[in-house]
């Protein structure tokens, strides 16, 4: 594929332009048509991604080595175990080395304060495309594969669309700010009306709200916060109920120092509120045609009840995550 994005680094979709997303969009929607009528897209032949990953994964490690298979690479799924990082090497050397030996180099590295300075560094050394898979403050191939769903669903006019992305009760993990953070940095350039509800206790960063209010007026959407779960849910045409940790509410500094403390309290706030689920009450505060959505696993029973995230008529999960496929194959196609 000959792209004038070839070797460009995604790390956020804020360091893309609307076109250039627009043209991941097309890409998308046409690798999905192809991938549909079994008609083979060996785009990268031969081509190398080496994929680094300090955390578990489903669907991110499963859309990125499938769809290098299908585009007619192949991808190394490497681990800390498995490479030298175990024992100290840095993200200059692995970034110069595997930049050296294959096409691409994808990671996904979320500890808090840690996973974006990581990637940083392997971008500024790497010269090949470097893709964050997650860090602690971005997740753009779930960021940009929500928002194919949302047009599948809903047109590529998507201004005005209500979208209510929620804070939701979990107690699996301290899930990373990255998700709804993408979200609400992505969706407003789009013109879709953004409201985050989320517990005092668990705010997302104050710069990404920042810059999504920002991203708003230039989009024409619109971004607003409530501590309000069922105020959050009136009228909202999509529901995003998600655990994240409550990290926004300490300085990184902070938090790094004092990390045994901050998760002890963070775990102490997170108790406080239980009764913040997806389900029947709330869903019939929305939008009588409500779409569901989740980047999952879901928590079941504690971020959405069986009952709304099983219905068929509310529920498009699955839509949502095999797009995870046909993205990132559109974002490997356009720079590797």
């Amino acid at each position: 594929m000959n792209s004038k994005l070839k070797g460009k680094h995604f790390l956020t979709c804020e360091d893309w332009s609307k076109e250039e997303l627009d043209l991941v969009f097309e890409t998308s929607f046409d690798l999905k048509d192809k991938f549909k009528k079994e008609i083979p897209t060996r785009i990268l032949p031969d081509k190398t991604l080496f994929m680094i990953f300090f955390e578990q994964s489903t669907r991110t490690r499963n859309s990125m080595e499938a769809g290098m298979t299908q585009l007619g690479g192949h991808a190394h799924d490497l681990t800390e175990d498995k490479m030298q990082l175990s024992h100290g090497e840095s993200a200059k050397d692995t970034a110069i080395i595997l930049s050296r030996m294959g096409h691409g180099i994808a990671s996904r590295n979320c500890f808090y304060g840690i996973g974006r300075k990581y990637l940083q560094e392997m971008a500024k050394y790497s010269t090949r495309p470097v893709m964050s898979l997650q860090d602690d403050v971005y997740h753009p191939f779930q960021g940009i594969a929500d928002l194919m769903t949302i047009f599948e669903y809903f047109g590529k006019n998507t201004k005005n669309l209500k979208v209510t992305i929620s804070w939701a009760y979990a107690d699996t993990h301290s899930k990373p700010l990255s998700v709804p953070q993408s979200q609400i940095l992505l969706f407003p350039r789009y013109g879709i009306d953004v409201t985050v509800a989320h517990p005092k206790e668990f705010p997302l960063n104050k710069n990404i709200v920042n810059k999504a209010f920002e991203n708003a007026k230039v989009g024409g959407g619109s971004l607003r916060f409530t501590n309000d779960m069922d105020e959050a849910f009136e009228g909202a045409q999509i529901v995003i109920p998600k655990n994240w940790g409550g990290f926004g509410y300490y300085d990184v500094d902070e938090y790094l120092k004092n990390e045994s403390e901050c998760k002890k309290e963070m775990k102490s706030n997170l108790e406080k509120y239980k009764d913040w689920i997806c389900d029947d009450h709330r869903i019939k505060l929305a939008d009588r045609n409500v779409k569901l959505m989740h980047a999952l696993p879901a928590d079941r029973g504690h971020e959405v009840t069986n009952e709304i995230i099983d219905d068929p008529n509310i529920s498009i999960v699955y839509d949502e995550a095999e797009n995870r496929l046909h993205t990132a194959k559109a974002i490997m196609s356009l720079t590797m």
